[in-house]
């Protein structure tokens, strides 16, 4: 395992101060898998428990011009009308925030706002959970879904006395995440039927912004009748891919493992590969190019013939690929983007030769840069996965960053002492 549950109950107790304790632990109610991982994305990035408010991450001066250019100002008006006023009625607060977590529109009682100042709930403050902790808004941007945040499952002490609910709004048609409805209150807050109620405010949100798109007219895609493949293979052992045609989905089909190796390095290799060029990087042997031609032709029975072509062996569309997407991030040097697409390694169980090299230096890429980029919080991301639980060096290079003061320092030097004595070396 990669931590202990004693080791996680050292780190909680010792983040909310509590050194002595008598009887069966019972002081807290057992914690939420997604909430224990966002206490330890929160502490890894160096949050504070006894600070009492959010950052202030955009000016007063500029906050005006942000919000009339962000797209959720269409609806707002809307939002406001519904569930504004239900957080009126239950002296509670309502907030949207832009896809960065700021806050761009609070909304509710005078008292419940005036309460909210005291922990920066506040118009213009940031409630990412790597400056804020955890906090609904927060985990439902990390997560993109929605999310309910109760009492003391927040971070910081100061949070403790609010509930909130809180449930991303996406683009009507390309789902990129717009930003974050939330309601923040007192326990009433902590009914289901609140996550419910602000579940259903974002898609009436993301509906108005349909019609809205609708009404307008929206122009033509350029790419109207283009094939384009989107290929899912990290991760995975046979890979998802999803034709779509004039930006309209296809289908989406599973493809066989081999079938996935296929795909895979042709996505790899835009220029296309001759027969001979894809038997080596395939086959771990000599098995001929007939063999090759077999598969290829039955892959193409998959596809459709227009998508694969020959002499060379080519993909006849625009391939976006999960992993590509991961190789682009890290080659621009955005760290976090390419760790938070990083869905586990290459067609994992995959044993072809070119596959391996692909996978291998995608992994060994992201792991240095990771290593260099001098930030706890995307190490210890990769140290609670399945692929980077066991990784000594990320484990010794967190070590050295998080800090003498930091509470997962117990977690860390726990977990380089058991590989210590599983790999037998001095530490």
């Amino acid at each position: 395992m990669a931590r202990s549950d004693g080791a996680v109950l050292a780190i909680f107790l010792a983040i909310l101060g509590v050194t002595q304790f008598t009887g069966p632990v019972a002081i807290r109610p057992p914690m939420r898998a997604e909430v224990a991982e966002s206490w330890h994305r929160s502490a890894a990035a160096g949050v504070r428990p006894d600070v009492d408010e959010a950052p202030i991450t955009l000016d007063v001066d500029l906050l005006r011009d942000h919000r009339e250019a962000h797209p959720l100002a269409a609806v707002f008006p809307a939002l406001d009308d519904v569930l504004g006023q239900a957080a009126r009625d239950f002296d509670a607060v309502m907030a949207v925030s832009d896809a960065s977590a700021q806050l761009l529109w609070v909304c509710g009682s005078p008292s419940a706002l005036r309460q909210a100042e005291r922990i920066g709930f506040v118009e213009g403050s940031n409630w990412d959970e790597r400056l804020a902790g955890t906090n609904a808004p927060g985990v439902a941007l990390t997560l993109d879904r929605p999310v309910a945040v109760i009492g003391q499952e927040h971070f910081r002490r100061s949070v403790q006395q609010w509930s909130c609910a809180a449930s991303p709004i996406h683009h009507p048609t390309t789902r990129e995440v717009l930003g974050v409805l939330d309601v923040t209150g007192g326990a009433e807050v902590a009914a289901p039927q609140t996550l419910a109620m602000v579940r259903a405010a974002a898609r009436m949100a993301e509906s108005e912004l349909a019609q809205r798109l609708l009404s307008a007219g929206p122009p033509v895609p350029e790419s109207r009748g283009t094939l384009t493949l989107h290929v899912e293979a990290l991760g995975r052992s046979e890979a998802l891919v999803t034709v779509t045609s004039g930006g309209r989905r296809r289908e989406r089909l599973r493809l066989s493992p081999r079938h996935s190796e296929i795909l895979v390095l042709l996505a790899s290799a835009p220029r296309g590969l001759s027969g001979d060029e894809l038997a080596v990087l395939l086959y771990e042997d000599d098995q001929g190019t007939s063999t090759l031609r077999a598969e290829v032709n039955r892959l193409r029975q998959v596809l459709g013939d227009e998508l694969l072509a020959s002499r060379p062996y080519r993909l006849r569309a625009e391939v976006h690929g999960d992993w590509l997407g991961v190789e682009a991030a890290t080659t621009s040097g955005d760290v976090a983007s390419a760790l938070s697409a990083y869905s586990g390694e290459l067609l994992p169980r995959s044993v072809a030769p070119g596959v391996q090299r692909l996978r291998d230096a995608l992994a060994d890429d992201l792991r240095t840069r990771l290593i260099t980029s001098g930030r706890a919080d995307l190490m210890s991301t990769w140290t609670r996965t399945t692929w980077g639980r066991d990784d000594y060096g990320m484990w010794l290079a967190q070590r050295a960053v998080i800090g003498p003061g930091s509470p997962l320092l117990p977690l860390v030097d726990g977990q380089i002492a058991r590989l210590d004595r599983e790999l037998g070396s001095p530490r």
